[in-house]
C-alpha cells in the first residue's frame, strides 16, 4: 500500500506540474499551452499527488515496532 501510494503520488505530482507549466505558458509545445484551465487542472492533480505522497509517508510510520 505504501509503495503504491508513493509511486502514484510522485506520478501525479509530475503530471500535475507539467500540466500547470503548460497552462501558464512556461512549457510550450502542446494544445494545453497558455490555457488557464490546464493550469487549474494541473494544480489540482499536483495537490492530489502531494496528499497521496504524504498519506503514504504517514502509513509507513505506524507499522514499525
Amino acid at each position: 500500500m505504501k509503495s503504491i501510494l508513493n509511486v502514484l503520488g510522485i506520478l501525479l505530482m509530475l503530471l500535475g506540474g507539467i500540466w500547470f507549466l503548460q497552462g501558464v505558458n512556461i512549457l510550450p509545445g502542446s494544445f494545453m499551452t497558455g490555457q488557464v484551465q490546464w493550469a487549474i487542472n494541473g494544480g489540482a492533480v499536483f495537490a492530489t499527488g502531494l496528499i497521496a505522497f504524504i498519506v503514504a509517508r504517514k502509513v509507513g510510520k505506524g507499522k514499525k515496532k
